[in-house]
């Protein structure tokens, strides 16, 4: 019955994105997010419903007037020239066949991201976006968070399989990124029985990411609670309701959670902490050593022996940067960095120039929600291997909209002439 459900839901929306090209987006990103097929248990689970839905979307766009030309300046073009750059370092990498077959995942998501940037032109068609991507991931850290209540918060949550929050430490900043969006969307919806279930989604994605007794995800938790309560106008309020919020969660979490949480202070005597050490510092010595770096997929025992300090201790780069840094080299990790720190640069530029403006209240609002977004990236990320991850980007993405619809409607006000009465 699943199967059939997921697969009927694909093809209704293929056929409504050779109308509307931008469903596709929505579409493909609940399939990226989501995996919907991996909840079947027959033909659908490894129907390529992706691939299905992006070639139908570029089909549609080919016949499409939605179509608009992405928007050109600094971060789109390195931005651009990343994703070119990444293309040289697999040339030259060390397992060319293992990085060869990254690339083209990585492509795959870029492509549609950057698509994103043409079809998602107005404020209605970004917030349907942002249901979507809550409405996948929400689902996870929704059920975490209900789950995590129910054992006493005895056991880990993991995320959907074979996708990029799998793991505990990758759904739980994947949880902590999407709660801001779910504030953001509790603002603009006014219908009172969704503002009552993102309410609970954001309480219990709050309790889902805690759940998955990631270390990480803790320091995250508290650089976003800490971020959002300077950026709050309530601060009073807000710091009384956290500080109860985090005196409760540590009554509530059990004694194995809390001796675990303890070893961020012990981190020495952590295999698991130590080990990524290892990791940073061979990424640290292939960069030195490698202009392009090893490419992707480098990560193995032979090129541990080379450039770890313990080739023994062979672990994934447990870092958006550190994962950039051995993958594509310095020159890589500057483009990279160089892409979210101008983005953060506009975000900030954009409030500023929205600020105290009702008719870009909402617009104010979100690109306030997107920072808070990307702190929990920023910190949470500097424990886990989420530099391609789609979401990341789509806030990219989603900062250039939002600053093209303030500057269109700019554009349009300085444009209009006022008739003058004789």
């Amino acid at each position: 019955m699943r199967d059939i459900i997921v697969t009927s839901i694909v093809l209704i929306g293929c056929l409504y994105t050779l109308r509307r090209p931008y469903i596709g987006i929505l579409l493909w990103s609940w399939l990226s997010y989501m995996n919907p097929h991996r909840l079947t248990y027959g033909f659908a689970f490894s129907m390529p419903f992706a691939q299905i839905t992006a070639l139908t979307l570029m089909l549609s766009m080919l016949v499409s007037k939605e179509v608009r030309k992405p928007p050109l300046n600094t971060i789109i073009f390195i931005w651009f020239s990343f994703v070119l750059f990444m293309g040289v370092s697999t040339l030259f990498a060390f397992f060319f066949e293992d990085a060869w077959a990254q690339y083209i995942k990585v492509i795959k998501i870029q492509l549609v991201v950057f698509l994103t940037l043409m079809l998602i032109t107005d404020l209605d068609k970004l917030n349907q976006l942002l249901s979507v991507i809550v409405l996948s991931i929400g689902y996870y850290s929704v059920k975490g968070g209900v789950f995590t209540v129910l054992t006493g918060g005895g056991y880990r949550v993991w995320g959907p399989a074979g996708s990029f929050i799998e793991g505990n430490n990758e759904l739980a900043v994947a949880a902590l990124m999407i709660i801001p969006i779910m504030v953001y969307l509790h603002k603009i919806y006014n219908n009172k029985f969704i503002k009552y279930i993102l309410i609970f989604s954001i309480v219990s994605s709050f309790i889902g990411a805690i759940g998955t007794q990631s270390r990480g995800a803790l320091v995250a938790f508290g650089a976003v609670l800490v971020f959002f309560w300077l950026k709050s106008d309530k601060k009073i309020i807000y710091g009384l309701l956290f500080s109860v919020a985090v005196a409760l969660l540590f009554m509530f979490m059990p004694e194995s959670w809390q001796e675990r949480m303890n070893t961020i202070n012990t981190y020495e005597s952590d295999a698991s902490a130590m080990g990524r050490i290892n990791a940073w510092e061979y990424a640290f010595n292939v960069a030195n050593n490698h202009l392009l770096g090893l490419g992707f997929e480098s990560w193995s025992p032979i090129t541990f022996a080379m450039y770890a300090p313990n080739p023994n201790d062979v672990h994934a780069a447990h870092s958006i940067y550190f994962s950039v840094l051995a993958d594509h080299g310095w020159i890589g990790l500057l483009m990279y960095l160089s892409i979210f720190y101008f983005s953060w640069k506009k975000l900030k530029e954009l409030i500023r120039n929205t600020d105290g403006l009702s008719e870009y209240e909402a617009v104010n609002f979100l690109a306030r929600m997107l920072q808070v977004t990307l702190i929990g990236y920023f910190v949470g990320g500097a424990f886990l291997s989420l530099s391609y991850f789609d979401l990341p980007w789509h806030i990219v993405a989603f900062i250039q909209i939002i600053s093209k619809i303030r500057n269109t409607n700019e554009s349009i006000k300085s444009n209009t002439t006022v008739p003058v009465q004789v």
